[in-house]
């Protein structure tokens, strides 16, 4: 008897012990119970499962023969593949597709692979004509997402900043999608989202300019590192003519010195194309609540939203070759906000849309892309603040979840790489004056001040 309890007590522990395991570490107990488990499942029903989803072909005639003489009827034969690697979310497979096999017949019958199989979610990706990639997530990555490592980090304007729901990482690489639409009601995640930003863009060469038309109060604690901060509809105004006038500088200087750089240069039409030595700093322009550029209680407020739309929208359809990125943020976005609303989405090519709290606006950033996209963001459950869809111009959109970064932790970064503040004498006149902290253990971000136009 007392043996038996010990055995009992010994496996209840051990019980226990996985149970906390799966908690507090899923990578783990995906290494140490769920890859042998799902692996095992996959190899010893691959072909039944690959049978009853529709995914196999008849057999071909030579097996049809071989199965006749030997007395025995020819099964159905899967799609080739390969032995299930682990990942660190999962497995993978590669699959090598029969003649008449496409890679929609795979994500047709994902939920089936998924039930068949135990895994929490299957995706499917082409990899090249006649093959594909099916990967296995064993838990909800999206629970708790830790910041990515390190090596991750590896290109200029290339940020990893969300990870999605196929355990792959979002990178916002400006480069390739150079300007972006972020919405999201209140609590959605879109200010974490945009904390990642600013940190990850905070650490790099770049310069940072805000415009915050609600006094600045959400981009105030990043002041230490912002080259310029709009915080009122007529100093946004005023910014954007500088902006546009640098703009126009610099493509002054692609056509000069394209032209006479000699072999240093590449005869590109854009900044990139110049010798680093002329190059100048990429801008990347964050506008946090776009609707207030549109508010006009009168003729002359009509006026200013005309001008600054107009000029956000030559920022977005001239400004990737002048070194200009646009991330444009919002609660809400649609036609109904007024003159060149839609014409400035359609240059926002990349789009991020948490919960919000209308249909339109879903549709307005996701609906030109997939409308299974937009669903999907007006299923958002508000108790899962963070959870994102993303998409782009190819069609292609996912769940994604930033890291939780805490405001004080984002203003910390900001004011520890404030010497990275580029110079530009354009916009010194914008340039936030932030007030020192009353002492070293003072926590409270310091409050700036926007300075004269004139000064």
């Amino acid at each position: 008897m007392t043996d038996a309890l010990w055995v009992l007590m010994l496996g209840l522990q051990a019980v226990a012990a996985l149970v906390a395991v799966r908690r507090w570490l899923p990578v783990l107990f995906w290494w140490l119970v769920g890859y042998p488990a799902v692996t095992l499942r996959v190899l010893t029903s691959y072909r039944a499962t690959m049978d009853a989803c529709g995914l196999t072909v008849p057999a071909s005639a030579m097996r049809r023969a071989t199965a006749r003489m030997v007395g025995r009827q020819a099964a159905p034969v899967p799609p080739r593949r390969s032995f299930p690697l682990p990942t660190g979310s999962g497995l993978v497979m590669r699959l090598r597709m029969a003649a008449g096999q496409s890679p929609e017949d795979f994500t047709a019958s994902a939920d089936r692979l998924r039930h068949a199989w135990g895994a929490h979610a299957v995706h499917v990706r082409p990899t090249r004509p006649g093959r594909l990639e099916l990967r296995l997530v064993g838990w909800d990555v999206l629970t708790d997402v830790r910041p990515p490592r390190r090596w991750l980090r590896t290109e200029p304007l290339s940020l990893p900043l969300a990870l999605r729901e196929d355990g792959h990482w979002h990178v916002r690489d400006f480069r390739t999608v150079p300007h972006e639409l972020i919405l999201g009601a209140t609590q959605s995640g879109k200010s974490v989202y945009l904390r990642n930003l600013l940190c990850g863009l905070a650490r790099q060469p770049v310069a940072l300019v805000g415009i915050d038309c609600k006094w600045g109060v959400e981009l105030a604690p990043f002041a230490p590192r912002l080259s310029a901060l709009a915080d009122t509809p007529d100093r946004a105004n005023e910014l954007l003519d500088v902006l546009v006038e640098e703009m126009e500088a610099r493509f002054r200087l692609i056509g000069v010195t394209g032209g006479t750089a000699g072999s240093d240069a590449r005869l590109t039409s854009d900044v990139w194309g110049l010798p680093e030595k002329v190059r100048p700093v990429p801008v990347v322009v964050v506008v946090d609540e776009v609707a207030e550029l549109f508010l006009a209680a009168s003729k002359d407020d009509e006026k200013r939203r005309d001008a600054m739309v107009t000029k956000l929208i030559r920022l977005a359809q001239l400004g990737r070759a002048a070194g200009f990125y646009l991330e444009v943020c919002g609660q809400r976005f649609g036609a109904e906000l007024g003159k060149g609303a839609t014409m400035l989405r359609a240059q926002l090519t990349g789009r991020v849309c948490h919960r919000v709290n209308d249909e339109t606006s879903a549709t307005m950033a996701l609906g030109d892309i997939a409308q299974e996209a937009a669903l999907a963001a007006t299923s958002i459950p508000a108790e899962r603040p963070g959870i994102a869809v993303v998409g782009d111009s190819s069609g292609g959109w996912s769940r994604v979840r930033s890291p939780h970064l805490t405001l004080d932790d984002a203003a910390t970064v900001c004011r520890d790489t404030s010497a990275l503040v580029p110079e530009l004498p354009r916009l010194d006149a914008f340039r936030p004056v932030v007030a020192k902290p009353a002492g070293p253990s003072s926590a409270t971000p310091a409050v700036p001040t926007a300075r004269p136009v004139t000064e």
